[in-house]
This record gives C-alpha cells, structure tokens and sequence, in this order.
C-alpha cells in the first residue's frame, strides 16, 4: 500500500483523466444548478413572509399561497384579539396588479419587447402593433400607523405612504418594470401607471423577486383599495397576530385554532413559512423539475465514472491478475479502485464549487432570485459525488472479480 497504485493508474493516461475530471464536474454542475434553483424557489417564496413581524399567522381556509389568497372577514382578526396574551393585530391586503414602465425608451426594455413579442408584419406596409409596455407587480396594503414589517426603508417612509396614489417600490425587482431605484436616487419625480390608475413611487426599499412575483410594491391599505376598487378593507388576505412578550405562544395558537371559526387558519410563524414553501415544492411541478434535473445530473456522472474505470480496468487486466496470482484478494483491487473513485470525486468536485459560484452570480443577476452556495448544499453535491463514483467503481469491479488468472495467461 506505499505504492500510490490508484494514483498511478490515473495519471498514466493523462488525456482519459481530464476527460474523466471533465465529465464529473459536468455532473456537478448540473446538479449544483438544479438544487440552486430548487433553494432559491424555495427562499425566495417565504421572503416576505419572513419580512413580516408577527407571531401567529391567520390565512383563509381555501388558500394555497401567496398568489392565490382566500380572503375571510376583517372580523376574525377582532375575534383575535379578544384572546389574552394578543398584544395587536394587523390586516394585510395582497394584489396583482399591472405595472407600466415610466421609461419605455430604455435600451433594455425595447430588448425585451423586440424578443417576446409575437406579432410580425405580414406584408410590407402592415401596421405592427408595440409589443405592450405593462407587466403583472405585486401589490402589498398595510396599516402604515403600525411598523408592521422588518425593513427599515419601509418603517422610514410610512408617512409617505399615507398620501393619495403613493406607493414604495422594490429595488431587487427585474429591470424590466424600469430603472425606478436609479431615478428615484438621481431625484425624479417617478410617475406611472398601476392597473390604469396614475401612482407615484415615494420610495424605495429591498425585498426582492421571487417565483411568485417579479416585483413588488409597498403602500397603505387605502392606497391599495383606490389601486383595487373591488376590494374591501372588510377582504383581508393575510391575518398578522403580535403576542405580548413572555406569553405562550404554542397555548394562545391551540386556543385560537379551537375557538376561531373553521374558515380560517390559524399558523405558527414556522407554519406560516413551510405553507408557503409547501406549495412550490409538492403542488407544481417546479419543483420535481428540479429534483429530476439533478437526479439526470447523478444518472450522467455514474455512466461517465463507470466508462473511465471499467476500461482502466479492462487495460490493466493482465496487472491485476498477476497480483491476483500472487495472492492479492479481491478485497485488495476492490480497494484500489474506491481510491480511484475517490480521487475522482475530488479532482472533479472542486472545478465545479468554483465554476457553480460563478453560475450562481450570474442567474441571480439575470433574474433577481437569491442564488446563493450554502455549506450544506456543498457538502450534499460532495456526498452525492461520492455515492456515484463509488457506485460506478462498484459496478466496474465485477469485471476483475470474474477474471481468473489461469484464463489471462
């Protein structure tokens, strides 16, 4: 075992080890990508929910997320607070409303029109249509006497809100709904269109895209009733209960659950943000695309590992049997090869770390989700390259087990 014999093996074909190098940080890759969006999916769902500070949580009954709220009674959040320990409650209203770009000439706006429009002139002379300027934002109502949400530039221009057809705007939003933050920031007056009602940003704060909404706006629960005029105050989509501190919060949450009626839920803060999550990852099909992808990522690795040590065994048969015939087990070669799969799980592991951070800033500068390389994520794509090239060593072995000297010579 001082021979370095696996390493040796390797090395000998220098040209069939980067293939091999090649082959495995593609896997990687492949797999790093599909779990970075699965993760940012996920993250990036409970985003404003994290936001949010509240301890128990009050959702309709019919609601499945964030973009499809079942709104219930104002009253509920009154039969709330009649509970001892509820220190406060807060309604919050949520819409989808159409956003129209207060800068259409912007290079990358026309871009985007130019790639996804679907109209063509048929023949020369034929009136074409502009590719519309609007796209679907999410809009967020709230009390603004309460600093109901954990983002300062919010509780800071809550005042601001207050005033008619004022909204905040989110700077983590795709560029596409226009350079609101640079215009705000060089001291325009921002002016726009919110579903065919003319609003003014007054602000901006940091809160981010996600797979439910592009871009997101922040104003007062009356600004949101003039942006919505079918809505009601009485129409609350999401229910924030506030406990007294030192109270019990598992007791008040069985109680409410018990005593509030049945058209409601009644969530912990926890519950609130595995709801939410729930939904992406188990009732669309986002989220097995994703855990499929990586599962191919996996499937290509093995082939590729199997291929490059079956046939570093199948060239070295006539070695392997000579040491056989001298009284090496199997139990020997079997270890031979596992050095082989482990040095090429870490020689094709670390280019696809540094290349998939790469990846990771540039996804997330194309679409604004939280594309981010956590520890745990790395240890499981090392742990799964592990598993498939062990696998594939294991598999390839079967060759050498079946060889029998007397056979070679």
């Amino acid at each position: 075992m001082k021979t370095p014999l696996a390493w040796l093996q390797l090395t000998r074909e220098k040209i069939r080890l980067l293939v091999a190098i090649a082959g495995i940080t593609f896997a990687d890759i492949l797999m790093f990508m599909q779990f970075g969006f699965r993760d940012a999916l996920l993250n990036s769902s409970i985003t404003f929910h994290q936001s949010i500070q509240g301890d128990i949580f009050l959702v309709g009954k019919q609601s499945t997320a964030l973009i499809a709220m079942d709104r219930f009674p104002r009253q509920r959040l009154y039969q709330a607070l009649a509970f001892a320990g509820v220190k406060a409650v807060h309604p919050i209203y949520i819409g989808l409303g159409m956003w129209k770009n207060p800068d259409p000439a912007r290079q990358a706006n026309r871009l985007f029109c130019k790639e996804n429009s679907q109209i063509e002139p048929k023949q020369e002379g034929e009136t074409v249509l502009e590719c519309p300027n609007t796209r679907q934002i999410m809009v967020i109502g709230f009390q603004p006497e309460y600093a109901l949400f954990d983002l300062p530039a919010v509780n800071e221009r809550r005042e601001a809100i207050k005033l008619t057809d004022v909204l905040l705007f989110d700077q983590e939003s795709r560029p596409e709904f226009g350079p609101i933050p640079q215009m705000y920031a060089n001291g325009q007056v921002v002016e726009t269109e919110l579903s065919n009602r003319r609003v003014r940003v007054g602000g901006i704060f940091a809160l981010g895209a996600s797979f439910a909404a592009d871009a997101n706006v922040i104003t007062s629960d009356l600004n949101f009733m003039r942006i919505f005029p079918s809505r009601t105050l009485n129409e609350v989509d999401i229910g924030v209960v506030q406990l007294s501190p030192a109270e019990n919060a598992e007791a008040i949450l069985l109680a409410m659950r018990q005593y509030l009626p049945k058209d409601v839920w009644v969530l912990s803060r926890q519950e609130f943000f595995s709801w939410e999550q729930k939904y992406w990852k188990e009732s669309t099909p986002i989220g097995f695309i994703f855990t499929l992808g990586a599962a191919m990522g996996f499937v290509v690795g093995v082939v590729i590992v199997y291929q490059i040590l079956y046939t570093d065994v199948a060239d070295h048969l006539p070695e392997y049997a000579t040491l056989k015939a001298m009284g090496y087990s199997n139990s020997y070669f079997f270890l031979v090869v596992l050095q082989e799969a482990f040095l090429l799980a870490v020689l094709g592991y670390l280019p696809s770390l540094f290349v998939a951070n790469i990846l990771y800033g540039l996804a997330y500068k194309a679409t604004s989700l939280p594309m981010i390389m956590t520890l745990s994520m790395a240890l499981q794509v090392f742990l799964l390259t592990l598993i498939m090239c062990i696998l594939s060593g294991t598999i390839a072995m079967r060759k050498l087990q079946e060889a029998d000297p007397a056979d070679i010579f």
